[in-house]
């Protein structure tokens, strides 16, 4: 029976991440990225609170509720400097995820934390992209 929820599990997680990759390398702006994000790590973290082992979830849970907050705490900076350090530290965040992962946890949850790392490396470079621009412009304005 357990080998049955088991399969059953890494069928909907390998569901969960194609469609997380289908949504995010979709066009969009950098709020729906960032929602898109946040709803795949609540996905994540749902799947993260199915794992029997009690350690390796809370310690998963955790690494999850920290990158969440620091995502929260990137949508509503509006200085440059904050926003590189916030998305610096998400980014860290992400990798320390992505380390626990690869040593505790299975295949597909793997597959699925590195693809949300490399999603989010994305998402943050946009986000700081926009902020710089915003800023430049800002500056020729005030000129």
């Amino acid at each position: 029976m357990k080998n049955k929820k088991c399969g059953k599990g890494k069928f909907f997680l390998g569901a969960l991440v194609g469609a997380g990759a289908a949504l995010l390398l979709a066009p969009q702006s950098g709020s729906e990225t960032r929602k898109q994000l946040k709803l795949k790590l609540s996905e994540l973290l749902n799947k993260v609170k199915e794992i029997d082992i009690k350690e390796v979830r809370e310690d998963l849970e955790k690494k999850i509720n920290q990158i969440k907050e620091d995502l929260k705490d990137l949508d509503k900076e509006k200085a440059l400097s904050l926003a590189k350090q916030k998305a610096e530290q998400l980014k860290n965040k992400t990798e320390e995820l992505v380390l626990v992962v690869k040593e505790k946890g299975t295949p597909v949850l793997q597959n699925m934390v590195e693809d949300l790392r490399e999603k989010t490396i994305v998402a943050l470079k946009e986000i700081v992209s926009k902020l710089e621009k915003q800023e430049t412009k800002a500056k020729k304005s005030a000129n």
